[in-house]
């Protein structure tokens, strides 16, 4: 009967761990947070052999370039972990279409491997205003100290380091001082989270020269930040095979850039725009006030979607005139034949590019930006026209993209179209 009654016991206390168990499992956070790599994923401790010749490690053979992307158990577990988020990956497949023309911009003209922007997904999830838990900020994660140093400026209205572009340059920078120091890729991406003098400590302490070689050695974090590296440049590439939907952003990725000389309200701005606040904060995730702090000396710059000349018109009153009254837009009918108006749908008409759902007005804009990102499709002969200026002006302006008026730019580069 003791017995009995013991193995009543132990029977029921199974059950209770069991039920805690699945309890917690139900309750846990994701195994990884794309916003904060200082979470180690834990991985099944599989043999290397298994995975050795399959479909995985030969597709990321394919897409190698300048970057090792070696396979073994560790990237196939971040593998299974990515692709078990689909919500996520699918809003992340959206972003891109956004952030990295900014990234491979930077990447090209400071001189580092353009696949390397996957590493900000890897870092931020492609978040301007992801905050680690240790304080690091923006879609490239800088702590302050070490944004300080690669020229990111940080006060009360300004945090570059939620900037995409100025951060970009600043990571690539990092990057590629880190890779001339080390001579491999991915010790130099491993520096990028632990810092060089952990990747140092344990190159002396091994003599060897790569990473798969000191890994044990580096913090824990980083020991899963190379392998959730090569996982997400996978992911990026072979998202199709796998069945991920790309989730459209609401980003605008048809975008001027203007100066700014003036403290002008963002609410100010969205409303000439017509636009929301949110709209307008998303392009410029830096400004931490929701104030433009430009002045004659430090102009500010400002990212706007592509709208209708009216629009310019009323954007150009309120940054001159900050404390006056928002003008009033009036946005024109536009009546033309179904031909026409499939024209204008596409932006097309009159070599001026308007985002969809705006009704496009033919003519130039009043108001001609500092700036203009190019789109497929885009020639100097084409931006001139859009602006109303002069093409060889605008060749003079940017000599270092070439000098032919009907050549294809690259979309993605940043024009001057202006000497302001």
């Amino acid at each position: 009967m003791k017995r009995l009654f013991t193995f009543i016991i132990c029977i029921l206390l199974l059950q209770i761990v069991k039920a805690n168990a699945a309890t917690t499992f139900q309750n846990a956070k994701p195994l990884i947070d794309l916003a904060d790599t200082t979470v180690l994923l834990p991985v099944a401790q599989v043999p290397v052999s298994i995975y050795q010749n399959v479909i995985f490690k030969r597709r990321l053979d394919s897409i190698q370039k300048d970057v090792p992307l070696d396979y073994n158990e560790f990237v196939q577990g971040y593998i299974d972990n990515y692709m078990g988020r689909r919500d996520e990956m699918s809003r992340i497949l959206g972003l891109t279409k956004y952030y990295f023309p900014i990234y491979e911009k930077a990447f090209r003209e400071v001189g580092i491997p353009d696949e390397i922007k996957y590493l900000s997904i890897v870092e931020s999830a492609l978040n301007p205003n992801a905050v680690s838990r240790v304080g690091a900020a923006g879609p490239w994660q800088f702590m302050s100290e070490t944004a300080k140093i690669y020229g990111l400026k940080m006060n009360d209205y300004v945090d570059e380091r939620r900037d995409p572009v100025q951060a970009s340059y600043a990571a690539a920078a990092y990057l590629k001082d880190a890779y001339q120091q080390f001579g491999d890729w991915l010790l130099a991406i491993a520096s990028y989270n632990c810092g060089k003098s952990n990747v140092e400590k344990a190159l002396e302490r091994t003599g060897a020269h790569d990473y798969w070689s000191i890994r044990q050695y580096l913090p824990a974090e980083t020991r899963g930040y190379v392998p959730a590296y090569i996982a997400v440049s996978y992911v990026m590439n072979y998202y199709k095979r796998h069945n991920l939907t790309t989730y459209a952003s609401s980003i605008s990725t048809q975008t001027d850039t203007v100066t700014v000389k003036k403290y002008v309200p963002m609410s100010k701005i969205a409303q000439a725009l017509g636009i929301s606040l949110k709209d307008i904060s998303v392009l410029n995730p830096s400004y931490r006030m929701s104030v433009i702090n430009g002045t004659d000396k430090a102009p500010r710059k400002l990212v706007i979607p592509q709208t209708i000349k009216e629009r310019y018109a009323a954007l150009n009153t309120v940054l001159n005139n900050p404390e006056g009254p928002v003008p009033v837009v009036n946005v024109p009918v536009y009546t033309a034949s179904v031909q026409q108006r499939q024209i204008v749908a596409s932006g097309q008409a009159n070599g001026v590019g308007y985002t969809q759902g705006n009704p496009a007005v033919p003519g130039a804009p009043h108001f001609v930006p500092a700036y203009h990102t190019t789109q497929k499709g885009d020639t100097f002969t084409s931006i001139a026209a859009k602006y109303g200026v002069n093409v060889d002006e605008l060749l003079k302006l940017n000599v270092e993209f070439g000098n032919s008026k009907t050549v294809h730019l690259q979309p993605g580069l940043t024009v001057k179209v202006t000497k302001g």
